[in-house]
C-alpha cells in the first residue's frame, strides 16, 4: 500500500472515488466523466484550503482518499494564524477494506492538518466508522454542536 498527497495527476481517479461514493441518484445526476472536469474545476479553485491524500496497492489506480480541509479561524491577541482542519470524504472501495487503508488515508490527512497548524482536527462519521476513528485518537465531544438546514 503507498499513501500519498494527491495531485493534478489524480483528478479522474478521485472523481471516480467519489462518484463510486455517492448514491445511485446522485450517480444519475452526472455521469463521472462529467463529474471529473467539474471536480476538477472545483478542486483547482480551493487546492490551499482542500488537501487529499490517496492509497494505491500494486497498480496505478486509486482504491482510497481521505480529504483534509483546512479552516482559518478568527485571531486572538497573540495567535494571529489560528486553524481547524475537518477530515471529509473518506472512502476505500470495497475490495481492498480490511487492510488498513482508510486508518491509514485518515493518519496521513491528520498528520498534515497538524503539521499545517490546526489546533484541533475534526471528522463527521457514521456510526460504524466511530471505533476507527477512536482506534485513531479521535474522542467525542458534548461541545461540538451542529445545526442543520430545516
Amino acid at each position: 500500500m503507498r499513501i500519498s498527497q494527491a495531485d493534478a495527476d489524480d483528478v479522474a481517479g478521485l472523481a471516480r472515488l467519489l462518484w463510486l461514493n455517492s448514491s445511485e441518484d446522485e450517480q444519475e445526476e452526472r455521469a463521472v466523466d462529467e463529474f471529473a472536469v467539474e471536480f476538477g474545476q472545483w478542486w483547482a479553485a480551493r487546492d490551499d484550503s482542500h488537501v487529499a491524500y490517496v492509497a494505491r496497492l500494486d497498480q496505478p489506480d486509486l482504491v482510497g482518499m481521505a480529504w483534509v480541509a483546512l479552516v482559518p479561524r478568527v485571531p486572538r491577541p497573540g495567535a494571529m494564524s489560528r486553524m481547524s482542519a475537518d477530515i471529509q470524504s473518506v472512502f476505500v472501495i470495497p475490495d481492498a477494506r480490511g487492510r488498513g487503508i482508510g486508518s491509514a488515508l485518515v493518519k496521513a490527512a491528520s498528520e498534515h492538518a497538524l503539521g499545517a497548524g490546526a489546533l484541533r482536527v475534526t471528522v463527521h462519521s457514521g456510526r460504524k466508522a466511530v471505533p476507527v476513528y477512536e482506534r485513531l485518537g479521535f474522542e467525542s465531544s458534548r461541545q461540538l454542536l451542529q445545526r442543520h438546514r430545516d
